[in-house]
């Protein structure tokens, strides 16, 4: 007979995290009305890659001013989106990224619309989300977490994943997938989307401000006292 083995301890782990983090920086919430249509988020997620939110978020607004729809944006040539997005890293690469993932989206759908997967378990969501050109994990819990779906789902960016990596959470060398597959049965039960949502947030302001890929501040860290990295660091 195979005896129960009991709850995950990081869990617990997760949750001390979490109350740590508030206690550090603060709440990080998402106000409802910050909560965008999906296909906006998708269209952010996709454009985004090593850019700063904010300026993603303005060349998300900009596209969709200069062309009205998005089935617009589709329409438009690649040397003409990536002119709009001239902010952005990569601008030719994420304008050929964006048309392909909008004309597949229209090939399948008709229109650029996402309304679909609120029928769709969250999972199956996000697996016909990553069907798409230029999206993979991180992107789909983004589309379902962050926007009016509002579905419990663990956003995993390079910060956030440098953190859980240096803390033993996940192991090492695990890629965003690996680490979301790792995490999300462990995330305590009791945590709704908008936990979630905020967990990611507060992680990723550590791995913004303290947990750098070349620098690392684990003496002002709020997490040293739980962080195998900075154990390691500490003992020379």
């Amino acid at each position: 007979m195979q005896l129960p083995l009991g709850p995950d301890p990081r869990t617990q782990r997760l949750a001390s995290l979490h109350a740590t983090l508030i206690a550090h920086f603060g709440r990080i919430v998402r106000p409802d009305d910050k909560r965008r249509d999906p296909v906006w988020t998708l269209v952010q997620g996709v454009i985004g890659a090593r850019t700063k939110t904010a300026i993603s978020n303005a060349n998300t607004d900009r596209l969709l001013e200069a062309y009205g729809t998005w089935e617009g944006v589709a329409a438009a040539p690649e040397e003409e989106l990536a002119e709009h997005l001239q902010t952005a890293t990569f601008p030719a690469l994420m304008a050929e990224r964006l048309k392909a993932c909008l004309m597949q989206i229209i090939e399948e759908r008709g229109q650029v619309d996402l309304r679909h997967l609120s029928n769709l378990p969250t999972e199956e969501g996000m697996e016909w989300l990553e069907t798409l050109p230029g999206v993979a994990r991180k992107i789909s819990a983004q589309v379902v977490n962050t926007s009016m779906f509002n579905r419990r789902a663990l956003v995993i960016d390079t910060n956030h994943r440098r953190v859980i990596q240096r803390m033993g959470l996940v192991p090492p060398k695990a890629d965003t997938t690996r680490a979301y597959n790792a995490l999300m049965p462990v995330l305590p039960e009791e945590w709704s989307a908008g936990d979630i949502d905020e967990h990611h947030l507060l992680v990723k302001r550590v791995g913004q401000v303290y947990c750098r890929p070349s620098m690392q501040k684990c003496d002002a860290c709020p997490m040293r006292n739980d962080c195998q990295y900075a154990a390691r660091a500490a003992r020379g």
